[in-house]
């Protein structure tokens, strides 16, 4: 069956009008805190090089911890293995930037998308690049197609501003070894990551590499199958804080969220989808973002189970 995705997506947009405006906006950053939770974004990209979306399709936005995707994609295949030895796999359970289980297992994360796990990764791209933000935008830029993709400075310092939970964490870490580079250069790096600024048809074409078992539309291929199988299966488990059941039950797709709003989700052999609105459900994910792929994946049939 041959699906008009333009005329889908735009239905799915309308079915989920009712939600925008609900939830609440990221608010311990500042400048987050001034995004307006009625705005909406949808795209898809396919591997066959579809391109569409719906909404505030073309809005950018601060990815936030959707940027842990591409940072973990860069570093597993210049580290390999050795990097699960400073980070699990396993999903937490708890908030994305809590002390209390990092505490219990002795410096070492559950998993590279929770805050303590990506400023893990973050050290270790920096140690492999000498530039680990850069490193991540350089190939956003690369494969997300026109426009602009940069880093939101202003959101990036607000971010350090309140440093504080972040900093703890990283002095944690720091303390049993398993953070190599100065704490503050790491942070730097990781807030100016999480800042970069996308749209959603942007970050559907950059996570085209994920649904094409790890080779990117330009031709380049940045992962093995095995490495994209396992960041896919990290994300279903693992990539929406707390909430990971939840994403499988409902949506049933690998998906990455950030508390900017928006939601990276992958389809295995087919597409990528992405998703903005900056209301947040009390997990910290887009309570849009969750409808509308709730939706799609229920319409279309297109999940992996």
């Amino acid at each position: 069956m041959h699906l008009n995705y333009s005329a889908l997506l735009a239905e799915l947009a309308a079915e989920v009008r009712p939600l925008l405006g609900q939830g609440r906006v990221a608010d311990y950053i500042p400048l987050l805190a001034r995004a307006d939770p009625s705005r909406f974004g949808l795209a898809m990209a396919d591997l066959e090089g579809g391109l569409c979306g719906t909404g505030d399709d073309q809005e950018s936005f601060s990815i936030q911890s959707i940027s842990k995707v591409f940072a973990l994609a860069l570093t597993l295949p210049r580290l390999g293995e050795p990097l699960w030895r400073r980070v699990g796999k396993e999903p937490s359970g708890n908030p994305f930037n809590s002390l209390v289980q990092l505490e219990y297992e002795r410096g070492l994360p559950r998993n590279p998308f929770i805050n303590a796990g990506a400023l893990v990764v973050t050290d270790a791209l920096l140690s492999l690049t000498g530039d680990a933000c850069g490193t991540v935008l350089a190939f956003l830029q690369a494969q997300a197609g026109p426009g602009q993709v940069a880093v939101d400075e202003d959101i990036a310092e607000s971010e350090w501003q309140h440093r504080d939970r972040n900093a703890a964490l990283a002095h944690f870490m720091k303390s049993f070894g398993n953070l190599h580079n100065p704490v503050d250069e790491v942070l730097r790096h990781y807030f100016r990551q999480c800042a970069i600024r996308m749209n959603c048809r942007q970050l559907a074409r950059a996570g085209l590499f994920l649904a094409n078992h790890g080779l990117c539309p330009d031709g380049r291929r940045l992962l093995t199958r095995s490495q994209a199988k396992q960041i896919n299966a990290i994300m279903l488990t693992c990539g929406t804080y707390d909430a990971a059941g939840e994403f499988a039950y409902r949506v049933g797709l690998p998906c990455k969220s950030g508390v900017g709003g928006g939601i990276l989700a992958i389809i295995p052999n087919r597409m990528a989808l992405a998703t903005w609105s900056p209301g947040l459900d009390a997990q910290g994910n887009s309570l849009a973002g969750l409808a509308v792929l709730d939706h799609f994946t229920t319409r279309t049939g297109l999940s992996i189970f």
